[in-house]
Formats: C-alpha cells, structure tokens, sequence
C-alpha cells in the first residue's frame, strides 16, 4: 500500500476590495448575472461571468425547472453558451457568486461536481488553466488557479476522442 498526498494551493481574500482592478470586474459582472437567474423554487441564485482571452465577458445564471433534474447551473449555462457560439475561444478566468433572501451567505459558494467536469474539460480542450474566483457577496472570496486543484482525479479519456462511429 502506498499513501500519497495532493496539495492544492489557494489566495484567500478577505473581502471585493483587495481583488485586482480585473478581479472586481469580473466579480461585478457576476453579480449583475444574478438579475437572470430563473430559481423560483429554491430562491438559491447563482451567476457567473467568464473572461475570454480576447476581452469578451460571457454571463450565466441558474435556471431551475419544476423537474428538478431538468435544471441548469449558472456555469454550465455560461460555458456551454461559449463553447456554442465560439467553441475555439479561450477562457481566462471566471467569477461565481450567488445570493438568497432566505439566509446570509457567508462563505463562497463553490461550483457542483458536474460543473467541475465541465469546466476541466474546457481546460483540457483549450491546455490552459482557468482561473476561478468563488465571490461571496459582502465576504470572503477564494481564487484558484486551474480546475485541477479543485477536482483532482478529473475524468479523462483521451482514447474516446479516436472512436469512430
């Protein structure tokens, strides 16, 4: 049996103000993606903003559904609006945040599992890191440096992608 560690390295911000002039931006336009959010059910919002390497700033907001499953996150619906519209383009980085009526939130709202996934995969696709800044609204922001320090043990198959049907 062996016993192996991973270490992740993480900046931790105390509050919007310490972030970096394009930080902030990219936080405030993932605040203004809350106003599209469609979460009639949980009340729970969440937006995103996505930075492309050539300036361009995409949106996405969770949009549920009565059939629960049916719903999106705010971050697949911003990526899979970029890989629609411009499937070679390039992501620096992106902002998430989210807000509620119903509690305080306290502490940043990290992306679901599915969302990692996807995200690794625009990672792969593109070979570059992503930057990722989990923004809470009037507290703490954590910023990470690629999705790999976020989910580890990525799923990746790159023999899929020689199949031919």
């Amino acid at each position: 049996m062996n016993v192996l560690n991973f270490n992740i390295s993480y900046e931790t911000y105390e509050n919007f103000n310490e972030l970096s002039e394009g930080d902030k931006l990219l936080c405030a336009k993932a605040e203004e993606a809350l106003n599209t959010s469609y979460s009639p059910y949980s009340k729970f919002k969440v937006g995103t903003a996505i930075l492309l390497e050539n300036g361009e700033v995409v949106l996405g907001s969770n949009q549920e559904n009565v059939a629960y499953p049916s719903g999106l996150c705010a971050e697949r619906v911003a990526l899979f609006t970029i890989g629609a519209a411009n499937p070679r383009a390039v992501i620096k980085s992106m902002a998430i945040t989210a807000y509620t009526e119903n509690f305080e939130i306290k502490n940043p709202v990290t992306s679901c599992g599915a969302c990692l996934q996807v995200m690794a995969e625009f990672e792969q696709k593109q070979q570059s890191p992503i930057n990722v800044i989990f923004y809470c609204l009037n507290g703490k922001i954590i910023k990470v440096k690629g999705i790999k320090s976020l989910l580890p043990f990525v799923f990746v198959e790159d023999r899929l992608a020689n199949i031919i049907i």
